[in-house]
């Protein structure tokens, strides 16, 4: 499932970065130092933003291009994103036994998983390709359900959560 709200032209940026991160590390008390977010290369708003706002580190606060800028698809409203990731240590890395392998943000491996993403839908992208200002500027964010159930509860993988996990158990039992 994905948790998530729609801001048309009621907030933007500022209210979405900021209440994002008093849920996470005051209502729910992630730890800060596990805490990792990334935002779109040319975002500087966003980035200084996270600065200014939340006391995450400056080292925690990455730039990438394609994962961050959001589109529902070749045309139409779109914009750049910025994603929250949780550390889940190097026992949670998928790739470990990959010695080419480097553990990193984005870098393919199940250590850092994305469990927020803040899209901020400020452009349309034409037939041609050409973006442009909407007039107003909107939020959508979507959070996952499972995702952040396995990260508060410690839970190895999202089926390990306790609302999928007697889900499972039933159908185990069931099948034999």
């Amino acid at each position: 499932e994905m948790l998530g709200n729609w801001s048309f032209g009621d907030y933007y940026k500022r209210d979405a970065i900021a209440w994002a991160w008093e849920l996470l590390t005051k209502v729910w008390k992630l730890p800060k130092e596990k805490l990792w977010v990334t935002v779109y290369t040319t975002d500087d708003e966003a980035e200084g933003l996270w600065r200014e706002l939340t006391d995450i580190g400056a080292d925690r606060v990455l730039r990438f291009e394609a994962e961050n800028f959001w589109e529902m698809g070749e045309t139409g409203p779109c914009g750049p994103c910025s994603e929250i990731h949780v550390d889940r240590g190097p026992e949670a890395c998928d790739r470990r036994h990959d010695r080419t392998h480097r553990c990193g943000v984005n870098a393919g491996c199940a250590r850092y998983l994305e469990i927020w993403n803040l899209v901020f839908i400020q452009n349309n992208r034409d037939a041609a390709g050409v973006l442009s200002d909407l007039p107003a500027r909107h939020v959508d964010t979507g959070m996952g359900f499972e995702r952040v159930a396995a990260v508060l509860q410690g839970a190895a993988s999202n089926y390990d959560c306790d609302v999928l996990r007697g889900i499972i158990t039933a159908g185990e039992r069931l099948a034999g």
